[in-house]
């Protein structure tokens, strides 16, 4: 007789009521019944964990005691997840593509014509050209003057670009003044831009007298492109005062 079938034989001796139970016996055969199946538990584990694929059983505790039955099912098999990276970490491991420099953005395309500047930087032509620009909720903003340079192939790149941020771009007088606040290797004259009958345009600095070089945009004649020599006014250096004047010498 196995020692399983001895444990129940002496669980069935309590259903008679001329038979002794002998607590002892039961305990003791109870232990050894315990102690094998965490020895067969054990062995089982030690053999999954060599496996590729590990199957999760949740086992009900060996001290609940018997076998399965109706009120205590055997334990249940989990098949295993697919071994691998889940989707969301296989993503973060991707190289994240880096972010677009100055070089790779493309110059914004100029309304009407390219003013040439006569000032060269090497092979380049400092040139300004008027662009397209939008600020929310400034329905009358919609240009704004850019200082750049015209390479030898032809194309254009953008160094600085000014336009208004509030009111409207086409009203009478100054508007945005660029000063170039870097030290690259071709500096910004200071440039910008007056709506009106302008003639001449002179800028105070120290104490003296500067006067600007004047082109009209060509799709509006109202508005006049102005910009200073690098050398009668060195580039950052900021103006004292600019005025206008019309073709009487009026001040604008």
């Amino acid at each position: 007789m196995s020692e399983l079938e001895q444990l129940r034989h002496a669980m069935r001796a309590t259903e008679r009521p001329d038979t002794v139970l002998d607590l002892a016996a039961v305990m003791r055969d109870g232990r050894r019944l315990r102690t094998r199946r965490r020895v067969a538990g054990a062995g089982a584990a030690t053999l999954a964990a060599g496996l590729a694929a590990v199957v999760v059983v949740v086992a009900v505790d060996a001290r609940s005691g018997g076998p399965p039955t109706p009120d205590r099912p055997p334990p249940v098999a989990i098949a295993p997840s697919p071994v691998g990276v889940s989707p969301t970490l296989a993503r973060s491991l991707e190289p994240t593509p880096p972010p677009p420099t100055a070089d790779d953005v493309p110059s914004p395309k100029p309304l009407g014509q390219v003013i040439d500047s006569e000032v060269r930087h090497g092979v380049d032509q400092r040139v300004y050209y008027v662009v397209r620009v939008s600020v929310p909720g400034e329905p009358k903003v919609t240009i704004g003057l850019a200082a750049g340079r015209r390479l030898p192939d032809g194309m254009l790149t953008t160094d600085i670009l000014v336009n208004d941020v509030q009111g409207a771009d086409r009203s009478p007088g100054f508007h945005q003044i660029g000063y170039d606040e870097s030290s690259s290797t071709a500096p910004v004259p200071t440039f910008g831009y007056f709506v009106g009958p302008a003639h001449r345009i002179t800028g105070t600095v120290d104490g003296r007298q500067v006067d600007a070089r004047l082109a009209r945009w060509s799709v509006d004649k109202q508005v006049v492109i102005f910009w200073f020599e690098p050398t009668t006014l060195t580039p950052g250096e900021r103006l004292d005062g600019i005025i206008a004047r019309d073709a009487a010498g009026g001040r604008l």
